[in-house]
C-alpha cells in the first residue's frame, strides 16, 4: 500500500472543503484534498438551488391561481406539466453543479485525491484501498446526509429522501411528507401547490426553526389553513403495498386512518458524516453524538492538529456558515499551531415556505434560557399596508430587546418577504445596533419593512426607551 505524507489532508469537497482548501494554499502547497463521493456540494446537487426552483414553480401556479383576487382571470383551472417543470428543475440544477465542478477541476490536480477516507490514527488516513494518507493537520469536512427512523425502512423502494426529488422525470400523484421542519415544510408546500396530494406529517408540533410560541402556532395555523398538516402526528404502522406506500395514523380527532400514497418522503433531519470515518481512531474527544468536541470560532478539535467544519460539525447546516467555517478551519490548519479564533456571524435562518419564515440573532428559546431581562414587540401583517397590496397579508413577527442596554437581540417571524426583513435584522444584530438606533433608519412607504417598523416602535416602548407608539399615526401613510 502507497503511503503520501502531507501538510495537510482535508476530507471533502463542499462548501466548507472548498474554502478550506482556498485557504489552506495560502500556507502550503503539500496537501490532499480528498473526496469519496460525486463532486458538487449538498446545496447545488440536492439542496438550496434544486429546492428553490421546485419553490419557484409552485410559486408561480399559486400566482395564476392567486390572480382573480386581482381581477386578473387566466380563462380557465391552473394547469401543471410535471414533465416540464421537473425538467427544468433538473436542467438548472445541472447548471449549478456544473459551476461546482469547474471550480474543482480548477483544484491543482495533484492535491485532489478520490475515495473513502478512513482515520488509522490521528495523523494517518486510509484512502480508498491502496493508499494511506499522513497528514501533519487535517481538516474533517465530510458533510451530511439525510436521516429518518428506522420505521420508514418498511415503506421499502417506495421511500424516498429530499435528494430523489430532484431525479423525478414527472411529478407524482400523492406524497406522504414526513418532517415539520425546514425541508419537509418547504417541499410539502411545493408539491401541493404543484397539484400533489400531500399530507404533511410533523412531530412534537415543531414549525420549522421557530421557537416563540405564538409565532410557532401562527405558522402551524398558516400551514393547516391550506394543507393537510397533522403538526404532531401519531403514525401507528407503514406498509409496501406493491406501487404505493400505507401510511396508519391518528387524525387530529384521534381516529386511526388509513391512507395511501406513491411515496413517503423522509425529510427528518440529516446527520454528519463523521460515523463513516472512523472517528473513533482519530483520538479526538466525542460527544454523546459521536461528533468530535471543538471550538466553533477555530474549528480547533480539543488542542489537536484536526479541524472540523461545515455539515459535519452539527452546528448550523447552513451554506454561508459552512464557508465560515471551512476558511476558519483551512487557515488555522495551515497557520497550526498558531491557532486563531474568528468572530461568527449573526445568526440568520430562512424557510422559503409561503409566507416565508426567519430566524436572527438569537432565538426566543435562547434568550429565555440565558436569564436575560429582555422585552418583546410584535406586528401582524393582516392589516399592514403593503402586505395587503400585494395580497400577501399573512404573518405574525416578534422582535427582542434587551431591557437596560436597549440592545436589539433577535427576532423570530412568519412573514411575507421574511428573506428581506431577516437580512436587515441580522446586520442590525451584527452592528450590536440598539432599537433606537434601528428607528432612525429610513423606511420608505408603502413597503413592508414599516411592518418591522411598528414591531420595533413597540418594543421601544416595552424597553422604556421610547413614547407609546401612535395607532396607525399619519406621518406614517395608510396602512403602515
Amino acid at each position: 500500500m502507497d503511503t503520501r505524507h502531507v501538510d495537510i489532508a482535508i476530507i471533502g469537497t463542499g462548501t466548507a472543503g472548498m474554502a478550506a482548501y482556498r485557504r489552506a494554499r495560502e500556507y502550503t502547497d503539500s496537501i490532499a484534498l480528498i473526496e469519496g463521493g460525486a463532486y458538487g456540494t449538498t446545496c447545488a446537487r440536492v439542496g438550496c438551488m434544486p429546492s428553490k426552483l421546485l419553490i419557484a414553480a409552485a410559486e408561480a401556479a399559486h400566482a395564476v391561481g392567486d390572480a382573480p383576487a386581482f381581477g386578473v382571470h387566466a380563462g380557465g383551472p391552473v394547469h401543471v406539466d410535471g414533465r416540464q417543470v421537473m425538467a427544468r428543475v433538473r436542467s438548472e440544477q445541472d447548471r449549478f453543479v456544473g459551476f461546482v465542478i469547474e471550480t474543482v477541476d480548477g483544484f491543482d490536480a495533484r492535491h485532489r485525491l478520490r475515495g473513502q477516507a478512513r482515520f488509522l490514527d490521528s495523523h494517518r488516513l486510509q484512502v480508498g484501498d491502496d493508499l494511506i494518507v499522513h497528514a501533519e493537520r487535517i481538516v474533517i469536512a465530510a458533510g451530511s446526509r439525510p436521516a429518518y427512523p428506522a420505521i420508514f425502512e418498511k415503506a421499502g423502494d417506495r421511500l424516498i429522501i429530499n435528494d430523489d426529488v430532484f431525479d423525478w422525470e414527472d411529478l407524482p400523484g400523492s406524497v406522504a411528507v414526513f418532517g415539520g421542519g425546514i425541508i419537509g415544510l418547504e417541499l410539502g408546500q411545493a408539491l401541493h401547490r404543484l397539484g400533489v396530494r400531500v399530507r404533511l406529517f410533523g412531530r412534537s408540533g415543531s414549525i420549522g426553526p421557530l421557537t416563540d410560541p405564538e409565532v410557532r402556532d401562527y405558522a402551524a395555523k398558516t400551514f393547516m389553513d391550506e394543507l393537510d398538516f397533522l403538526p404532531d402526528a401519531t403514525v401507528t404502522d407503514i406498509a409496501n403495498t406493491g406501487d404505493t406506500v400505507t401510511v396508519h395514523y391518528e387524525d387530529a380527532g384521534g381516529k386511526t386512518v388509513s391512507e395511501e400514497f406513491d411515496y413517503l418522503l423522509a425529510a427528518t433531519g440529516r446527520r454528519p458524516n463523521v460515523d463513516r470515518l472512523d472517528i473513533e481512531k482519530s483520538g479526538l474527544s466525542l460527544d454523546a453524538r459521536g461528533i468530535p468536541l471543538h471550538d466553533p470560532y477555530s474549528a480547533q478539535c480539543g488542542d489537536s492538529h484536526i479541524f472540523l467544519a461545515g455539515d459535519a460539525s452539527n452546528h448550523i447546516p447552513l451554506l454561508h456558515e459552512a464557508a465560515d467555517e471551512g476558511r476558519i478551519a483551512g487557515e488555522n490548519a495551515g497557520r497550526h499551531p498558531d491557532v486563531r479564533c474568528e468572530r461568527r456571524r449573526a445568526p440568520i435562518g430562512v424557510m422559503f415556505s409561503d409566507p416565508q419564515i426567519a430566524t436572527v440573532g438569537q432565538s426566543y428559546r435562547d434568550i429565555e434560557k440565558s436569564g436575560i431581562d429582555f422585552a418583546v414587540g410584535e406586528v401582524c401583517f393582516e392589516d399592514q399596508g403593503r402586505s395587503r397590496v400585494i395580497n400577501k397579508h399573512k404573518g405574525l413577527l416578534k422582535v427582542y430587546g434587551e431591557h437596560g442596554t436597549g440592545r436589539f437581540l433577535g427576532a423570530e417571524m412568519i412573514a411575507p418577504r421574511a428573506e428581506h426583513l431577516a437580512h436587515l435584522l441580522a446586520w442590525s444584530v451584527q452592528q450590536d445596533l440598539r432599537v433606537p438606533d434601528m428607528l432612525e433608519m429610513p423606511y420608505y412607504h408603502p413597503v413592508i419593512e414599516e411592518g418591522l417598523r411598528t414591531a420595533l416602535r413597540i418594543l421601544n416602548r416595552q424597553l422604556k426607551i421610547g413614547p407609546v407608539p401612535i395607532p396607525r399615526c399619519i406621518d406614517c401613510g395608510p396602512g403602515a
